[in-house]
């Protein structure tokens, strides 16, 4: 075992850490801080955790030696899946370093056994500062184990916003003061169909177009086999991939659908099973979903939920339905950001089947409704999105209403049977790069 630790801190000495490219979230506030908490990264595979996890390492090393920050990654296939690698792991690093290592970085942590009450112990007896990462809803702020409780500050990681995106294609703006000149908006345009096609993962934005969607499918296979197969251990893989290209190819679900759909494709998995391998899917971070509105839970139990996926990406490399949908991309891409946003959404939908794609709360109230139009020019399309909007407008007594489209800007006094709001309209790549 020690000899395991001792390679492993012997080559993390003489590593070369990569450049990094700043993401919007920065490490070096929460030590600015004194965020006398354990910093977990959590999210969805390939994010950039650990890129995010090397910027701060890099400002560290400018005043601290490689002996006092220390980063171990736990995918590392020599690393045992054994308590034991835990409880010799510091000890050895101190008896080889012969120093007192001071930020401690964690990659993956929690595919090892008893991985939380050893990090409650190291916390509580050792003065370092300590980074966590993860890739499962196990170190989430609603699962994470009650020995960690008021002792971890959770940051949710997601792939690049459009922001984000536009400074690792080298397009750097000044998004406070950008007028959107003629010769920037055209720039902006491209680079937002890439975004809408090919996601925001990071090393999917930085390699050639013609290898993006084959590293797609890799994640996808990956995520599949590490994230939900091994982790959950379950038998039936074929049914797993069937329910996951159901949901692909589907902007809403519930059990009994989905039971149905699988049964006519000739799967045989019972009910409770499927809401298990659903549960399962979202604690990967692959996906997620939102309720329909109601104030009565049963509703929102009961009625079907809208599906979305943590990357664009996924949608155009492996739906069949949805690929090149730009209304499909359009709402993926707003549902995402607005769980960046840390905000809470469900849907709209009456009786008539009329939708309105998010309301989203503000604490107790409903703070605004979207509905997301990627083209709004044909008439008809627009009445039928501002009459949705108006009548949800009525029933849930709000009058902030936005309408995100492709390429209109403006407000505009509507009516429809007597009910009159004020409409905001805003293209998709301005409410993208909002302050």
């Amino acid at each position: 075992m020690d000899k395991i630790i001792k390679t492993i801190l012997a080559e993390w000495k003489g590593k070369n850490l990569p450049a990094v490219i700043p993401r919007e979230i920065n490490l070096r506030d929460y030590l600015n801080m004194r965020v006398n908490k354990i910093i977990v990264l959590n999210g969805f595979r390939r994010v950039g955790k650990t890129y995010i996890l090397y910027g701060l390492i890099n400002e560290l090393l400018k005043f601290n030696s490689r002996e006092e920050v220390v980063h171990i990654n736990f995918e590392d296939e020599r690393v045992p899946l054994k308590t034991e690698f835990l409880s010799s792991l510091l000890p050895t690093a101190e008896e080889i370093f012969d120093k007192k290592i001071k930020y401690l970085f964690l990659d993956e942590l929690h595919n090892l056994p008893n991985w939380s009450k050893w990090l409650r112990r190291t916390y509580d007896n050792q003065n370092m500062n300590i980074f966590v990462s993860g890739s499962s809803s196990k170190m989430s702020e609603e699962e994470i184990p009650t020995e960690l409780r008021g002792r971890f500050l959770e940051i949710k990681i997601f792939p690049l916003s459009f922001k984000e995106f536009l400074k690792f294609k080298k397009l750097n703006f000044d998004f406070k003061v950008l007028d959107y000149s003629e010769k920037e908006k055209p720039l902006i345009l491209k680079a937002l169909t890439e975004y809408l096609t090919y996601g925001g993962l990071p090393e999917i934005v930085l390699i050639d177009e013609n290898k993006k969607f084959e590293l797609a499918q890799s994640y996808y296979s990956t995520v599949i086999k590490r994230d939900i197969v091994e982790r959950y251990n379950i038998k039936n893989e074929e049914s797993l991939k069937a329910l996951l290209k159901l949901l692909l190819d589907s902007k809403e679900y519930s059990i009994s659908k989905s039971y149905n759909n699988l049964k006519s494709l000739g799967y045989e998995i019972g009910k409770s099973t499927l809401q298990k391998y659903i549960s399962y899917i979202e604690n990967s971070y692959f996906t997620f979903s939102l309720p329909i509105f109601s104030y009565k839970i049963k509703d929102q139990m009961q009625y079907p939920k809208k599906i979305y996926f943590i990357d664009n990406a996924f949608i155009n490399a492996i739906s069949t339905k949805f690929s090149n949908n730009f209304g499909r991309l359009y709402e993926n891409i707003v549902a995402v950001e607005l769980k960046r946003r840390k905000k809470e959404c469900f849907y709209w939908k009456n009786m008539e089947k009329e939708e309105v794609d998010f309301v989203v709360k503000n604490d107790a109230k409903i703070g605004q409704l979207i509905q997301v139009c990627y083209d709004i020019a044909d008439s008809d399309t627009k009445k039928r999105e501002i009459r949705a909007l108006l009548k949800a407008s009525k029933d849930l007594k709000c009058k902030n209403l936005l309408v995100i489209n492709k390429d209109y800007s403006g407000e505009e006094d509507l009516e429809w049977f007597g009910i009159k709001r004020k409409v905001k309209f805003i293209p998709l790549w301005k409410w993208l790069l909002e302050v």
